[in-house]
């Protein structure tokens, strides 16, 4: 039987890097075709691909921090701080980070016992290991559900654009 931490580190991989179970597609194969200039492309008043995949970067490189023993520094008002991106070696940097940071945060999700996911993460107040990283899923299908939408009206937006040059 796996255990629960397999579990939980199996479908965050599926989001984020390598899944096809509920969305039939993961972050990684939506964001590999979508250049700097689609990504920093906003549709207002909705966040760009890119501060979307910098704002699930900073929890999971902030969450990884206390796997690591050190403190909790991340906060909620930082994580739409994303430095600018203006060319394609800026973005593809931004991704690769994603999805190295997302591999480790799932090893290390892999590595905490039954007792580990039952303990407070930091704080009480923030509930369980197990409540966070389900947390962490909930929120990398919420923003991803988001990216999929605007890749779709970027895309028949660059589409309307070349029909209406012809």
């Amino acid at each position: 039987m796996m255990s629960k931490s397999k579990q939980l580190a199996d479908r965050f991989r599926e989001v984020i890097l390598n899944g096809k179970w509920v969305a039939y597609t993961n972050i990684k194969e939506q964001l590999a075709d979508i250049s700097w200039q689609q990504a920093t492309q906003k549709i207002n008043p909705l966040h760009s691909i890119a501060e979307l995949t910098f704002h699930l970067h900073y929890f999971i490189e902030g969450t990884i921090e206390v796997f690591e023993g050190r403190d909790l520094t991340i906060r909620d008002k930082y994580s739409w701080d994303m430095p600018a991106i203006a060319s394609e070696e800026t973005w593809q940097n931004l991704l690769e980070r994603l999805y190295s940071n997302s591999e480790k945060y799932a090893t290390h999700v892999e590595a905490l016992s039954d007792e580990q996911l039952n303990n407070n993460f930091v704080r009480q107040e923030y509930g369980s290991y197990e409540r966070n990283i389900q947390g962490m899923i909930e929120h990398s299908y919420y923003h991803f559900g988001q990216i999929v939408l605007i890749k779709k009206m970027i895309l028949q937006s660059q589409t309307s654009a070349k029909v209406n040059r012809n």
